[in-house]
């Protein structure tokens, strides 16, 4: 049987970190035409004009990324999937083809669901840094983890 995490598995002060990912332009291009298609994220030569003197990543595939690298550093996966309940996200910086990002995440309340004892809501803070320690991104965020049958 494969290990799951459970809302039992977790503490306040938690932290949980990644591995990196670089981007490259053509990925960026291809996510911001698909969803943010914006001169500076879709043509290399526009963006020279913009306010960030060239081509910049979307700032909702740096938020996807952030998803994924963070379910990828958990020990396991989330019982239940993870189920986002609220995010505020915050750019800092933009992020540049070449870019290596990586997240450090905390958490820092637990909440059991006062309604549903088979849950409860976890908010995390997130980190995203570059390749030279900046931060590209922050994100405060609370989802919806399950409990362990076995342990309720």
């Amino acid at each position: 049987m494969t290990k799951k995490l459970y809302l039992e598995d977790l503490y306040v002060g938690q932290r949980l970190s990644s591995k990196s990912v670089t981007l490259d332009a053509p990925a960026m291009i291809r996510f911001a035409r698909d969803n943010d298609p914006q001169f500076f994220h879709v043509d290399e030569e526009a963006a020279k004009d913009s306010m960030f003197g060239g081509l910049i990543g979307s700032g909702w595939q740096t938020a996807a990324l952030t998803i994924t690298l963070l379910l990828q550093s958990a020990e396991a996966p989330f019982a239940g999937g993870v189920v986002g309940a609220d995010a505020h996200v915050a750019w800092k910086r933009p992020v540049r083809p070449g870019d290596s990002l990586r997240v450090e995440t905390e958490i820092t309340h637990i909440e059991r669901s006062p309604r549903r004892p088979d849950r409860g809501f976890v908010t995390i803070r997130a980190n995203t840094f570059n390749q030279k320690d900046e931060i590209v991104q922050t994100m405060t965020s609370t989802m919806v983890v399950f409990s362990d049958p076995a342990r309720a």
